[in-house]
C-alpha cells in the first residue's frame, strides 16, 4: 500500500546564513527534479522557497537568518523507484549543504542509511557510534513520517510525546461493542495488545505483570483472588501458577480475550481458552455490579488487583467522569477485601505528576483512610517508566503501598 513520507533535514550553520547562496546552490537540484520553484522573501526574517513536481511531490525550504535551514519534503511512494528518487534528492541536497558550510558544525542522525550499510551490528550500538562520528556535522536528519501506511507504526506516550514502533503487520483489528482491539507484531516487544490507541500490553511486558502481582513478595498459596479486567491473560497466568484456592477474573469484552488467546499465547498461556479451570473462572460482565453484587453477598479476597483499562469502560451510570469511576472502584473494591486483604492497581506516567497527585488525592475521599506506597517499573513495550502503587488498606486505616500497581488491605 502507498503512503506518503514526509521527510525532514535540518541544518544549523554557524555563521549568518546567506540565503540567496543556498537558494542558488540548491536550485539546480529541485529543477533537475522537474520542480518549479516560488520564493517568497522577508526582509529581515529570510526566505521561503517551495518546490512543486507534477508528480505530486513537493518541498518547502526555510531559511532563517540567524544560521537555521529546514527542509520538509513530502512524497507518496507507490513503489521502491519512488523511495530511490526521494532518497537521491535528499542525499543531494545534503552533500550541497555540506560544501556551503565547510566552517559550519552539527551532528547528523541517519537511521535508515545506517541500517542499510551495517546489517551485522547491534541497531541501538550502531546509532550511538554513528551519532559520535558525526557529532562534528552540520546538520541533522531525521528519519521520514510516514503517514497513511498499511501499518500506523505511531503510538502515543501516556505524557504526550510521539513513539514510532518497529511493528511490521497487523496481526488483528477489530471493533468491539466497548472499543477498538488492536494486535500489532513489533520485532523487538512481540505482539502488542493496544486498545482504542492505548498501548496496553506487549509480550515482552513481565515486568509489568509481575509489578501489579507485588514484584514476586506475595504468597498466593491457597488464596482467594479477585482480577478487574487482564483481558489479555497475563495476571490470570502468573496466578494460577501459584496455586492460588481461586481466581475469579472479571473482563467486560469477549473479543480481547479472543483476540488474545490466540494472538498473545507468550502471555496468557492457555489460560484463556476456557473461562474455567481447576482454580479459576472468568466471568464476561461489566465489573462494576459484579462488585456490588459480592458486597452485598458479603464475599471477600485476599487480594483484588484492578487491572482496568486507562479510559473506564462500564455500563454502569456512576460513571459521571474518569475520577469518579476510579473512586467508585476504590470503594466498591474494599468492600470485597478481606480485614488483611491487599488491593493492586497500575500508575501513570511518572511525567504525569499531576495527574498522579490527583489520584492520590482520591485516596482521600475513600470511606476509610488509607496509606501508599510506589514502585517504579519500567514496561519494555511502554518506552517510559511506569509508577505501580501498592496501596494497603485495613478496615483500621492501615495501608502499605508497592508499585506502579496500588495495594490496599481492608
Amino acid at each position: 500500500m502507498a503512503a506518503a513520507r514526509h521527510s525532514t533535514l535540518d541544518f544549523t550553520l554557524s555563521a549568518k546564513a546567506d540565503g540567496e547562496t543556498i537558494l542558488k546552490g540548491l536550485q539546480s537540484i529541485f529543477q533537475e527534479q522537474g520542480m518549479a520553484e516560488s520564493v517568497h522573501t522577508w526582509q529581515e526574517h529570510g526566505y521561503l522557497a517551495t518546490y512543486t513536481n507534477k508528480n505530486g511531490s513537493f518541498a518547502n525550504l526555510r531559511i532563517y537568518p540567524h544560521g537555521l535551514v529546514l527542509l520538509d519534503l513530502q512524497s507518496y511512494d507507490t513503489d521502491a523507484q519512488c523511495k530511490e528518487e526521494t532518497d537521491s534528492l535528499l542525499n543531494k541536497i545534503e552533500e550541497k549543504m555540506k560544501e556551503l558550510s565547510q566552517e559550519s558544525t552539527g551532528r547528523v542522525k541517519r537511521c535508515k542509511r545506517i541500517r542499510k550499510q551495517t546489517s551485522n551490528f547491534c541497531t541501538v550500538e550502531i546509532l550511538a557510534l554513528y551519532t559520535v562520528y558525526m557529532r562534528h556535522r552540520t546538520h541533522l536528519i531525521l528519519p521520514p513520517i510516514v503517514r497513511g501506511g498499511a501499518i500506523d507504526r505511531y503510538w502515543p506516550t501516556a505524557d504526550g510525546r510521539l513513539v514510532e514502533y518497529d511493528i511490521d503487520e497487523v496481526v488483528y483489528d477489530e471493533d468491539s461493542p466497548y472499543q477498538n482491539i488492536k494486535i500489532l507484531h513489533s520485532k523487538q516487544f512481540g505482539n502488542i495488545l493496544i486498545l482504542s490507541g492505548d498501548v496496553n500490553l506487549a509480550e515482552s511486558d513481565l515486568a509489568y505483570t509481575r509489578a501489579i502481582m507485588g514484584s514476586g513478595k506475595e504468597d498466593y498459596t491457597g488464596k482467594d483472588v479477585l482480577i478487574l479486567g487482564g483481558g489479555d491473560g497475563g495476571i490470570l497466568c502468573e496466578i494460577v501458577k501459584l496455586k492460588p484456592k481461586m481466581v475469579t477474573m472479571v473482563e467486560i469484552d469477549q473479543m480481547v480475550i479472543d483476540g488474545c488467546k490466540k494472538y498473545m499465547r507468550r502471555t496468557c498461556g492457555d489460560v484463556l481458552d476456557n473461562l474455567t479451570g481447576d482454580c479459576y473462572q472468568v466471568l464476561i460482565e461489566d465489573c462494576i455490579p459484579v462488585l456490588k453484587r459480592y458486597a452485598k453477598e458479603g464475599r471477600e479476597f485476599d487480594y483484588v488487583i484492578n487491572d482496568l483499562t486507562a479510559v473506564p469502560i462500564s455500563t454502569s451510570p456512576e460513571e459521571d467522569s474518569t475520577w469518579e469511576f476510579l473512586r467508585l472502584i476504590l470503594d466498591l473494591s474494599m468492600k470485597v477485601l478481606k480485614q488483611d486483604g491487599k488491593y493492586f492497581t497500575q500508575g501513570n506516567c511518572v511525567n504525569l505528576t499531576e495527574a498522579l497527585s490527583l489520584y492520590e488525592e482520591q485516596l482521600g475521599h475513600l470511606y476509610c483512610p488509607v496509606e501508599f506506597s510506589k514502585e517504579i517499573v519500567c514496561v519494555p513495550s511502554y518506552l517510559e517508566l511506569y509508577p505501580l502503587t501498592r496501596r494497603l488498606v485495613t478496615r483500621k486505616c492501615l495501608l502499605v503501598p508497592v508499585f506502579p500497581c496500588v495495594t490496599f488491605i481492608p
